[in-house]
């Protein structure tokens, strides 16, 4: 090598960058690093999105994983969450105690998804319930604040997103009047959720004698801080242990969301299964407070009388399993003649996708019946990019073209029915604390069956031919999106 040649390599290794250099070798390590940590107990498609975030954004994916990447609480929390287990065990045990002239005798086929749910959530089947379905949106409310008016002992409202607008605004007038004539009202909300209107929702319900609590206050560098991503998306209501409502509304105009008007369904409950949103109740008051409710009053006796049966599933990331996905998939495995499913939003995991495909091969009617428009609008995307396989599958897809449908439940067969709060997505399934009222009886089915009908007459259905014509860019970009999908 001559002189020429040996002046040009110092000059080249010289201009070098030591902070370039150091950049990509801490970029290199994280991708080593998350290529370890990532798929520790962790569903592949999950794992699968998680490192193609990291790839090709490993600095800024890291730091999102170090905020959202563990769906688990803090050890104070898990530990507080272990005490209010023993309160929802206690509460089943009092249930099935004090109800068990109204515990059924269920036809041997819906046993096994009874029992799956009770191992899930620990509430047994009651029967002697009534249920009716609300579908009117203010409707709705009229009932709500009738029920709230006629309570003599006690209200309680776990809901996400509570605004003091013109909607939340007649519960809010409600509360305090029913406070001023000395009825306990709890009020129970998300604080990520309702934190747009917390703060004046706080100080007017307060100031009328109201508790009212915030459920996984958003924090930062404190002791007592938890994953933002973590909600409790539970809508209850319940009035003097008799009376429930459950369902996709929330305590806010329908007009919300700008452009948008929410078409909702809430099932409003009477009977002993309303002891069981009780319990919940209970438990999630104590994980916020520390405060146990334990009057009597709280789980009056019910009588026996002719009623459906019915049981609720709660579920969240606390639970060590999740006991939504499982309560479907379980569901949609036991169907022998149809399902509907109707969601706002619809991004399954591999477990229900091939379910709901295989049922379709044993001669089951699965029918989608979806939001052609989303709130959400990457949602929206990794959503489509599962109907082609759907349609090949021969799924029928209906897509709901009057506002956005937000209600969220299911049918099976003519016989089981189930509304709640859960979404058919990752987030319900593993980041929100969500609840499920699961309904064994053929009146109510049809009741919601005939909900669905009008559902599916307000769209209409996707037509497999003129889906798969869709512009190639549309599919490229939707495919991109359900690679993210575990994300979302």
């Amino acid at each position: 090598m001559g002189p020429d040649e040996r002046e040009l390599t110092v000059t080249n290794l010289g201009a070098i960058d030591p902070l370039g250099l150091g950049y990509f070798a801490v970029e290199w390590a994280i991708r080593i690093i998350m290529l370890v940590v990532v798929p520790f107990r962790r569903s592949p498609e999950a794992a699968r999105g998680w490192l193609l975030l990291v790839f090709f954004l490993p600095i800024p994916a890291l730091v999102l994983y170090l905020i959202i990447g563990r769906p688990t609480y803090p050890r104070w929390r898990r530990r507080r969450f272990d005490a209010a287990q023993d309160l929802l065990a206690r509460a089943s045990r009092e249930i099935k105690h004090s109800q068990h002239c109204c515990r059924p005798d269920l036809p041997e086929r819906f046993l096994p998804a009874a029992l799956l749910i009770e191992q899930l959530g620990q509430f047994p089947t009651l029967g002697s319930n009534s249920v009716e379905f609300l579908s009117d949106y203010d409707g709705m409310v009229d009932r709500l604040v009738a029920d709230i008016e006629n309570a003599a002992d006690h209200i309680h409202i776990l809901m996400y997103m509570f605004a003091d607008d013109l909607t939340g605004g007649r519960v809010v007038d409600a509360l305090l009047r029913a406070a001023e004539r000395g009825v306990a009202c709890r009020v129970l909300i998300d604080a990520l959720g309702s934190r747009p209107w917390a703060r004046r929702l706080r100080r007017r319900l307060a100031s009328g004698g109201v508790e009212i609590e915030r459920a996984l206050p958003v924090t930062f560098f404190q002791r007592r801080s938890t994953r933002v991503d973590l909600r409790n998306h539970r809508k209850i209501v319940i009035i003097d242990g008799r009376y429930g409502y459950i369902g996709s509304q929330n305590l806010i105009a329908a007009e919300f969301s700008p452009g948008l008007v929410n078409s909702e369904l809430v099932a409003r409950t009477s009977g002993p299964v309303v002891l069981e949103f009780q319990a919940v109740f209970v438990a999630d008051w104590f994980l916020e407070t520390g405060r146990v409710l334990d009057s009597p009053a709280l789980f009056p006796h019910h009588h026996p009388r002719a009623g459906a049966v019915a049981q609720l599933l709660p579920s969240g990331p606390d639970y060590p399993i999740s006991g939504a996905e499982r309560l479907i998939v379980a569901l949609v495995h036991g169907a022998r003649h149809r399902i509907a499913i109707t969601t706002p939003y619809f991004i399954p995991d591999e477990a229900l996708l091939k379910a709901l495909q295989t049922a379709v091969l044993r001669g089951v009617e699965v029918r989608l019946i979806l939001s052609r428009i989303a709130d959400h609008p990457l949602v929206g995307l990794a959503q489509r990019s599962y109907y082609d396989e759907l349609l090949r599958a021969g799924v029928a897809i209906h897509l709901f073209d009057d506002g956005f449908l937000h209600a969220k439940h299911l049918t099976i067969d003519d016989e089981i029915a189930v509304i709640g709060s859960s979404n058919i997505d990752i987030r319900s399934f593993l980041l929100n604390g969500e609840a499920s009222l699961i309904i064994y009886d053929r009146t109510a089915t049809a009741g919601l069956q005939a909900e669905q009908a009008l559902n599916i007459a307000r769209g209409e259905r996707l037509a497999p031919e003129q889906w798969s014509q869709r512009p190639l860019l549309a599919k490229t970009v939707e495919n991109v999106a359900r690679l993210l999908s575990p994300l979302l």
